[in-house]
């Protein structure tokens, strides 16, 4: 029996996941949380044969609970369940070494295919994006702006130019506004760029922007 702890914030996410795993008789999802450090306790108390870990979660970036939990269970296969379907995302997680990678919208259709091929020590991702990281990693050698940020100001980049304000994203990710601005003069440092009209136009060239988010938050 696969023993599967799902972490993520969203409780009809989880619910609908539990949904789709309750088909399967090898397959049973042993605990939930909707956080990180929530996750990480488990992971201490617990033995597990799979996690199910979304990218964003209040509080600490997603990519810095994997590193964690690594530590705690470098066996332990992960596999990112998100609702970012942009090769950006994938390529960061593949480069910490996480075990799979499908975004929330191809779920039903993959999740148990994934699973499958993760526990039995393969790595998993989509045809689709696969071909994407292809194309990416063959376009260039040299780095564009946006990929020597690190993960969390990624995060809040993308954050930015969806349209949150300062105060909205430190809500979301449990920081205080003044750390949400720091990460915000960080970013347009690193990048090179003046405002956030300049970074929202270096994201729409960039295909940064996810265009079913709202523009204003």
């Amino acid at each position: 029996m696969t023993r599967i702890v799902i972490a993520d914030d969203h409780a009809i996410v989880r619910r609908g996941l539990k949904d789709i795993l309750a088909t399967c008789p090898d397959m049973v999802v042993a605990a939930e949380c909707n956080d990180g450090q929530e996750l990480l306790k488990l992971i201490e108390k617990e033995d597990f044969d799979l996690v199910l870990l979304d990218l964003t979660m209040p509080g600490r970036n997603g990519f810095d609970i994997y590193k964690q939990l690594k530590v705690l269970k470098p066996a332990l296969p992960v596999l990112i369940l998100t609702m970012h379907p942009e090769k950006e995302f994938a390529i960061r997680a593949f480069k910490v070494g996480v075990n799979g990678y499908i975004t929330k919208e191809s779920a039903p259709n993959e999740l148990v295919a994934a699973i499958r091929k993760v526990t039995a020590g393969g790595k998993y991702i989509s045809s689709s994006l696969a071909e994407k990281l292809v194309i990416s990693l063959g376009q260039h050698d040299v780095k564009l702006p946006h990929e020597l940020l690190s993960d969390r100001e990624f995060q809040i980049l993308r954050m930015i130019v969806s349209g949150k304000s300062i105060k909205g994203i430190a809500n979301e990710l449990s920081l205080s506004p003044r750390t949400v601005s720091t990460y915000r003069t960080r970013i347009l440092t690193k990048m090179h760029l003046a405002s956030n009209v300049e970074l929202h136009g270096y994201a729409m060239k960039n295909g940064l922007v996810d265009q079913s988010l709202p523009t204003l938050d």
